[in-house]
Protein backbone atom coordinates (compact mmCIF):
# COMPACT_ATOMS: atom_id res chain seq x y z
CA UNK A 1 0.00 0.00 0.00
CA UNK A 2 2.93 2.44 0.74
CA UNK A 3 4.28 2.14 -2.81
CA UNK A 4 0.45 1.74 -4.67
CA UNK A 5 -0.73 5.34 -2.63
CA UNK A 6 2.29 7.14 -4.08
CA UNK A 7 2.04 5.38 -8.32
CA UNK A 8 -1.94 6.36 -7.90
CA UNK A 9 -1.08 10.07 -7.00
CA UNK A 10 1.66 10.02 -10.00
CA UNK A 11 -1.13 8.63 -12.29
CA UNK A 12 -3.95 11.55 -11.81
CA UNK A 13 -1.17 14.06 -11.92
CA UNK A 14 -0.20 12.52 -15.30
CA UNK A 15 -3.53 12.19 -16.43
CA UNK A 16 -5.19 15.30 -15.51
CA UNK A 17 -3.31 17.54 -18.45
CA UNK A 18 -4.82 15.33 -20.60
CA UNK A 19 -8.32 15.52 -19.39
CA UNK A 20 -7.77 19.13 -19.97
CA UNK A 21 -7.06 19.14 -23.54
CA UNK A 22 -9.15 15.97 -24.41
CA UNK A 23 -12.48 17.67 -22.75
CA UNK A 24 -12.33 20.68 -24.93
CA UNK A 25 -11.07 18.84 -28.08
CA UNK A 26 -14.46 17.02 -27.48
CA UNK A 27 -16.48 19.76 -27.81
CA UNK A 28 -14.75 21.20 -30.52
CA UNK A 29 -15.23 17.92 -32.10
CA UNK A 30 -18.69 17.82 -31.77
CA UNK A 31 -19.44 21.08 -33.29
CA UNK A 32 -17.78 19.65 -36.40
CA UNK A 33 -14.40 20.97 -36.15
CA UNK A 34 -10.41 18.89 -36.22
CA UNK A 35 -8.70 20.81 -34.70
CA UNK A 36 -5.12 19.37 -34.92
CA UNK A 37 -3.51 22.06 -33.30
CA UNK A 38 -3.90 21.28 -29.66
CA UNK A 39 -0.06 20.59 -28.94
CA UNK A 40 0.61 24.06 -30.04
CA UNK A 41 -2.47 25.58 -27.49
CA UNK A 42 -1.21 23.77 -24.71
CA UNK A 43 2.46 24.21 -25.30
CA UNK A 44 1.25 28.43 -25.53
CA UNK A 45 -0.49 27.63 -22.18
CA UNK A 46 1.98 25.88 -20.93
CA UNK A 47 5.19 28.98 -21.46
CA UNK A 48 1.98 31.43 -21.14
CA UNK A 49 1.52 30.29 -17.63
CA UNK A 50 4.51 30.14 -16.20
CA UNK A 51 5.76 33.37 -17.57
CA UNK A 52 2.90 34.74 -15.86
CA UNK A 53 3.61 32.87 -12.30
CA UNK A 54 6.95 34.31 -12.69
CA UNK A 55 6.04 38.01 -13.25
CA UNK A 56 3.29 38.30 -10.60
CA UNK A 57 3.86 35.60 -8.34
CA UNK A 58 -0.13 34.80 -8.21
CA UNK A 59 -1.48 31.47 -9.47
CA UNK A 60 -4.46 32.58 -10.52
CA UNK A 61 -3.08 35.31 -12.71
CA UNK A 62 -0.82 32.44 -14.40
CA UNK A 63 -3.86 29.98 -15.33
CA UNK A 64 -5.99 32.85 -16.18
CA UNK A 65 -3.00 33.81 -18.38
CA UNK A 66 -2.55 30.07 -20.00
CA UNK A 67 -6.49 30.32 -20.47
CA UNK A 68 -6.07 33.17 -22.69
CA UNK A 69 -3.09 31.67 -24.52
CA UNK A 70 -4.81 29.28 -25.13
CA UNK A 71 -7.15 31.20 -26.53
CA UNK A 72 -5.90 33.20 -28.45
CA UNK A 73 -4.20 30.16 -30.71
CA UNK A 74 -7.44 28.74 -31.19
CA UNK A 75 -8.84 31.92 -32.67
CA UNK A 76 -6.22 32.02 -35.37
CA UNK A 77 -7.26 28.36 -35.75
CA UNK A 78 -10.86 29.57 -36.40
CA UNK A 79 -10.09 33.08 -37.85
CA UNK A 80 -8.35 30.58 -40.67
CA UNK A 81 -11.01 27.49 -40.52
CA UNK A 82 -14.38 29.56 -40.49
CA UNK A 83 -13.75 32.95 -42.32
CA UNK A 84 -11.09 32.25 -45.25
CA UNK A 85 -12.42 28.18 -45.31
CA UNK A 86 -8.68 26.73 -45.06
CA UNK A 87 -8.58 23.03 -44.72
CA UNK A 88 -8.98 22.31 -40.70
CA UNK A 89 -5.80 19.35 -40.97
CA UNK A 90 -2.91 21.72 -42.62
CA UNK A 91 -4.22 24.79 -40.77
CA UNK A 92 -4.11 22.47 -37.12
CA UNK A 93 -0.72 21.34 -38.10
CA UNK A 94 0.51 24.66 -38.74
CA UNK A 95 -0.70 25.76 -35.55
CA UNK A 96 1.25 23.16 -33.61
CA UNK A 97 4.65 24.03 -35.14
CA UNK A 98 3.68 27.92 -34.40
CA UNK A 99 2.69 26.85 -30.90
CA UNK A 100 6.26 24.76 -30.53
CA UNK A 101 8.25 27.56 -31.96
CA UNK A 102 7.04 30.43 -30.23
CA UNK A 103 6.76 28.84 -26.71
CA UNK A 104 10.88 28.41 -27.40
CA UNK A 105 11.30 32.13 -28.07
CA UNK A 106 9.16 33.03 -25.08
CA UNK A 107 10.55 31.15 -23.03
CA UNK A 108 14.10 30.61 -23.36
CA UNK A 109 14.90 33.15 -20.05
CA UNK A 110 13.11 30.96 -18.44
CA UNK A 111 14.91 28.24 -18.72
CA UNK A 112 16.50 26.41 -15.29
CA UNK A 113 13.97 28.37 -13.16
CA UNK A 114 11.96 26.49 -10.98
CA UNK A 115 8.21 27.25 -9.02
CA UNK A 116 7.00 25.20 -6.08
CA UNK A 117 4.11 24.50 -7.64
CA UNK A 118 0.50 24.89 -6.96
CA UNK A 119 -0.19 24.34 -3.45
CA UNK A 120 -2.79 21.35 -2.66
CA UNK A 121 -6.43 21.39 -1.35
CA UNK A 122 -6.89 18.93 1.55
CA UNK A 123 -10.74 19.02 1.92
CA UNK A 124 -11.62 18.89 5.25
CA UNK A 125 -12.68 15.32 7.57
CA UNK A 126 -13.16 13.04 3.45
CA UNK A 127 -9.27 13.94 3.46
CA UNK A 128 -8.83 12.33 6.72
CA UNK A 129 -10.41 8.81 5.30
CA UNK A 130 -7.76 6.42 5.34
CA UNK A 131 -6.15 5.50 1.84
CA UNK A 132 -8.81 7.26 0.32
CA UNK A 133 -8.31 10.35 1.97
CA UNK A 134 -4.92 11.38 0.35
CA UNK A 135 -5.89 9.34 -3.00
CA UNK A 136 -8.93 11.66 -4.21
CA UNK A 137 -9.35 14.91 -1.41
CA UNK A 138 -5.69 15.97 -1.24
CA UNK A 139 -4.96 17.52 -4.26
CA UNK A 140 -4.24 20.86 -6.13
CA UNK A 141 -7.53 23.21 -7.77
CA UNK A 142 -6.75 21.97 -10.88
CA UNK A 143 -7.23 18.36 -10.49
CA UNK A 144 -10.67 19.31 -8.79
CA UNK A 145 -11.48 21.40 -11.84
CA UNK A 146 -11.09 18.51 -14.15
CA UNK A 147 -13.51 16.16 -12.47
CA UNK A 148 -15.79 19.29 -12.32
CA UNK A 149 -15.32 19.55 -15.82
CA UNK A 150 -16.33 15.85 -16.83
CA UNK A 151 -19.71 16.18 -15.21
CA UNK A 152 -20.70 19.61 -16.24
CA UNK A 153 -19.77 19.20 -20.22
CA UNK A 154 -21.72 15.65 -19.98
CA UNK A 155 -24.42 17.61 -18.32
CA UNK A 156 -24.62 20.12 -21.30
CA UNK A 157 -24.10 17.89 -23.83
CA UNK A 158 -26.87 15.86 -22.84
CA UNK A 159 -28.82 17.35 -20.11
CA UNK A 160 -29.28 21.46 -22.16
CA UNK A 161 -30.57 23.09 -25.54
CA UNK A 162 -27.31 24.96 -26.28
CA UNK A 163 -25.76 21.08 -26.38
CA UNK A 164 -28.22 19.87 -28.54
CA UNK A 165 -27.96 22.58 -30.70
CA UNK A 166 -23.83 21.84 -30.17
CA UNK A 167 -24.33 18.45 -31.46
CA UNK A 168 -26.93 19.57 -33.99
CA UNK A 169 -23.99 21.16 -35.91
CA UNK A 170 -21.59 18.68 -35.61
CA UNK A 171 -23.93 16.67 -36.93
CA UNK A 172 -25.75 18.72 -39.94
CA UNK A 173 -24.30 21.97 -40.05
CA UNK A 174 -26.42 22.67 -43.08
CA UNK A 175 -29.77 21.07 -41.33
CA UNK A 176 -28.73 23.39 -38.40
CA UNK A 177 -28.05 26.74 -40.84
CA UNK A 178 -31.59 25.82 -42.48
CA UNK A 179 -33.32 25.89 -38.90
CA UNK A 180 -31.76 29.52 -38.24
CA UNK A 181 -28.87 28.47 -36.00
CA UNK A 182 -25.46 30.58 -36.40
CA UNK A 183 -22.97 27.64 -37.47
CA UNK A 184 -20.18 29.36 -37.61
CA UNK A 185 -20.74 31.12 -34.61
CA UNK A 186 -21.20 28.00 -32.70
CA UNK A 187 -18.03 26.56 -33.97
CA UNK A 188 -16.17 29.61 -33.13
CA UNK A 189 -16.98 29.37 -29.19
CA UNK A 190 -16.51 25.69 -29.49
CA UNK A 191 -12.78 26.09 -30.93
CA UNK A 192 -12.47 29.39 -28.06
CA UNK A 193 -13.48 26.61 -25.55
CA UNK A 194 -11.38 23.96 -26.98
CA UNK A 195 -8.57 26.05 -26.88
CA UNK A 196 -9.12 27.22 -23.20
CA UNK A 197 -9.09 23.83 -21.85
CA UNK A 198 -6.21 23.21 -23.86
CA UNK A 199 -4.37 26.49 -22.00
CA UNK A 200 -5.42 24.70 -18.85
CA UNK A 201 -3.75 21.62 -19.81
CA UNK A 202 -0.87 23.33 -20.66
CA UNK A 203 -0.67 25.29 -17.58
CA UNK A 204 -0.97 22.40 -15.42
CA UNK A 205 2.24 20.56 -16.48
CA UNK A 206 4.48 24.05 -16.74
CA UNK A 207 2.70 24.48 -12.55
CA UNK A 208 2.41 21.39 -11.05
CA UNK A 209 2.96 18.70 -12.73
CA UNK A 210 6.51 19.86 -13.72
CA UNK A 211 6.66 23.07 -11.91
CA UNK A 212 9.26 24.41 -14.35
CA UNK A 213 9.68 25.49 -18.01
CA UNK A 214 11.24 22.85 -20.49
CA UNK A 215 11.49 23.55 -24.18
CA UNK A 216 8.76 21.18 -25.91
CA UNK A 217 7.76 20.06 -22.63
CA UNK A 218 4.25 18.99 -23.70
CA UNK A 219 6.06 16.09 -25.67
CA UNK A 220 3.28 14.81 -27.50
CA UNK A 221 0.31 14.97 -25.26
CA UNK A 222 -1.90 17.16 -27.55
CA UNK A 223 -1.37 14.29 -30.18
CA UNK A 224 -2.32 11.82 -27.23
CA UNK A 225 -5.29 14.09 -26.58
CA UNK A 226 -6.27 13.64 -29.88
CA UNK A 227 -6.26 10.02 -29.91
CA UNK A 228 -8.99 10.22 -26.55
CA UNK A 229 -11.18 11.74 -28.36
CA UNK A 230 -11.26 8.87 -30.73
CA UNK A 231 -10.53 6.41 -28.18
CA UNK A 232 -13.76 7.68 -25.99
CA UNK A 233 -16.29 7.59 -28.97
CA UNK A 234 -16.74 11.00 -28.35
CA UNK A 235 -18.12 10.42 -24.74
CA UNK A 236 -17.50 12.46 -21.84
CA UNK A 237 -17.00 9.41 -19.12
CA UNK A 238 -15.12 7.44 -21.64
CA UNK A 239 -12.55 10.79 -21.93
CA UNK A 240 -12.28 10.51 -18.24
CA UNK A 241 -11.29 6.90 -18.52
CA UNK A 242 -9.09 7.01 -20.76
CA UNK A 243 -7.37 10.37 -19.55
CA UNK A 244 -6.57 7.81 -16.32
CA UNK A 245 -5.44 4.68 -18.67
CA UNK A 246 -2.78 7.10 -20.84
CA UNK A 247 -1.94 8.68 -17.12
CA UNK A 248 -1.19 5.15 -16.16
CA UNK A 249 0.90 3.68 -19.61
CA UNK A 250 2.92 7.66 -19.44
CA UNK A 251 4.02 6.81 -15.77
CA UNK A 252 4.69 3.10 -15.96
CA UNK A 253 8.21 3.88 -17.60
CA UNK A 254 9.30 5.69 -14.18
CA UNK A 255 8.69 2.86 -11.86
CA UNK A 256 9.74 0.06 -14.27
CA UNK A 257 13.46 2.33 -14.26
CA UNK A 258 13.17 2.86 -10.19
CA UNK A 259 12.15 -1.12 -9.82
CA UNK A 260 15.30 -1.76 -12.27
CA UNK A 261 13.79 -3.48 -15.35
CA UNK A 262 16.06 -4.58 -17.20
CA UNK A 263 14.26 -2.94 -20.20
CA UNK A 264 16.06 0.27 -22.12
CA UNK A 265 14.80 3.35 -21.04
CA UNK A 266 13.88 4.58 -24.42
CA UNK A 267 12.17 1.91 -24.95
CA UNK A 268 9.78 2.74 -21.99
CA UNK A 269 9.53 6.09 -23.01
CA UNK A 270 7.96 5.37 -26.34
CA UNK A 271 5.15 3.48 -24.23
CA UNK A 272 2.87 5.73 -23.95
CA UNK A 273 2.78 6.92 -28.18
CA UNK A 274 2.96 3.11 -28.68
CA UNK A 275 -0.50 2.46 -26.69
CA UNK A 276 -1.52 5.41 -28.62
CA UNK A 277 -1.02 3.76 -31.94
CA UNK A 278 -2.01 0.23 -30.74
CA UNK A 279 -5.24 2.01 -29.47
CA UNK A 280 -5.87 4.04 -33.00
CA UNK A 281 -5.45 0.59 -34.49
CA UNK A 282 -7.65 -1.45 -32.70
CA UNK A 283 -10.65 1.14 -33.05
CA UNK A 284 -10.02 2.07 -36.74
CA UNK A 285 -11.22 -1.87 -37.83
CA UNK A 286 -14.30 -1.01 -36.52
CA UNK A 287 -15.26 1.95 -39.06
CA UNK A 288 -18.72 1.43 -38.84
CA UNK A 289 -18.89 1.89 -34.76
CA UNK A 290 -16.42 5.14 -35.46
CA UNK A 291 -19.24 6.47 -37.81
CA UNK A 292 -21.92 6.04 -35.79
CA UNK A 293 -20.49 7.95 -32.87
CA UNK A 294 -18.12 10.33 -34.78
CA UNK A 295 -20.17 13.90 -35.71
CA UNK A 296 -21.48 13.57 -39.19
CA UNK A 297 -20.23 17.13 -40.31
CA UNK A 298 -16.20 16.19 -38.79
CA UNK A 299 -13.81 18.15 -40.71
CA UNK A 300 -15.90 19.45 -43.24
CA UNK A 301 -15.91 22.73 -44.09
CA UNK A 302 -19.69 25.09 -43.96
CA UNK A 303 -20.56 27.51 -46.87
CA UNK A 304 -23.50 29.61 -45.59
CA UNK A 305 -24.42 30.45 -49.27
CA UNK A 306 -25.43 26.65 -50.31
Amino acid sequence: MDLLLPAMLTIITAATPLLFAALGEMITEKSGVLNLGLEGMMIMGAITGFVAVHLSGSVTVAILASILAGVFMAAIFALFVLKFHASQVPTGLALTIFGIGLSALVGQSMIGIAYNGIPTISIPLLSKIPVLGALLFEHDFLVYLSIAMVVAIHYFLNKTRAGLILRAVGDSHDAAHAMGYSVVKIRFMAILFGGAMAGLGGAYLSLAYSPLWVEQMTAGRGWIALALVVFACWRTGRVLLGAYLFGGISILQLHAQALGIGIPSQVMSMLPYLATIFVLVIISRDIAKIKLNAPASLGRAFHPSR
